[in-house]
């Protein structure tokens, strides 16, 4: 993702909320990456990597697909952007750099959190309890509001979002980047083909080499088998589809190139944790 001009990041939600011990969330996982801004209070974010302490005047960022937990013993108030990626043609900027999970922001900051909030006020989740109202339906009603906004409001959004996230990139490093050549065509292919069924044999022969030899190639280069690659890349948009698609689990599943729903599901629970319909009507995917 070196062309900037690749970033295409969406804005589903933006709000303001205010919590009195009552942020408090268990391992949740969702398709969703979240940008905060805290203007009040302290709260926690429990990673598999270590614990972010939220505190007032800076920026924190959640990459999407990252299992947390969410920690709130007293006051605590925050702007907050849900964001996702249009993946057909390109990769996740989170799966090309590493990125600070807090920096400290500026006035300006604050300012763009409060122009987004003034520009489309309908984008504010509800501050109660997310199980008192039916997530899935109200982000179904976001993503529609959002392709029949004025054209000059989606033009000032994205830009205020990539400002925001310019912040982190600032500091971002990338990750190990794919020096093979042949490998790279491969995971491209990969990334806008998931919706088919992808033959290992294939790939090898895409990348002109033997099957065994393109198993190894492809494990040094990006540290997974193709298979895992593979399964990881479809899981993932899976969980996007369930959470911003009406489509039945079973049509996901073959849409995503799995001939067997039923294999479809036992993948998904392994990975995720719940299955696609527990996934769909979990209470934690969506909240501010």
């Amino acid at each position: 993702m070196e062309n900037p001009e690749n970033l295409i990041p969406l804005a589903l939600n933006v709000g303001y909320a205010v919590h009195e011990s009552d942020w408090n969330w268990k391992n949740v996982r969702s398709p969703f990456a979240r940008l905060y801004y805290v203007s009040a209070g302290e709260a926690d974010v429990i990673l598999p990597d270590g614990m972010i302490h939220l505190t007032p005047g800076n920026l924190y960022l959640i990459p999407s697909y990252t299992l947390h937990s969410d920690v709130c013993n007293g006051h605590f108030e925050h702007y907050y952007v849900h964001l996702y990626e249009d993946l057909e043609n390109e990769s996740s900027m989170f799966e090309n750099y590493s990125f600070p999970k807090e920096v400290k922001a500026n006035d300006l900051d604050l300012a763009l959190f409060k122009r987004l909030c003034d520009m489309d006020p309908s984008m504010k989740l509800p501050e109660s309890n997310p199980s008192s109202y039916d997530n899935a339906t109200s982000l179904l009603e976001n993503i529609r509001r959002n392709k029949v906004r004025s054209f000059s409001d989606r033009v000032e959004g994205r830009g205020i979002i990539l400002v925001l996230l310019s912040r982190f990139f600032k500091e971002a490093t990338p990750k190990t980047l794919v020096n093979d050549d042949r490998i790279q065509r491969v995971l491209l292919y990969i990334r806008r083909n998931l919706h088919e069924r992808l033959d290992i044999d294939n790939l090898a022969n895409m990348a002109f080499i033997s099957r065994d030899h393109f198993i190894r190639i492809f494990k040094e280069e990006t540290g997974s088998t193709p298979v895992q690659y593979i399964t990881q890349r479809k899981i993932e948009r899976a969980e996007l589809m369930l959470s911003t698609e009406e489509m039945p689990v079973k049509s996901i599943a073959y849409s995503l190139g799995f001939d067997d729903h039923s294999y479809f599901n036992r993948l998904f629970k392994k990975i995720v944790g719940k299955t696609p319909l527990e996934y769909r009507n979990s209470t934690y995917v969506f909240r501010p």
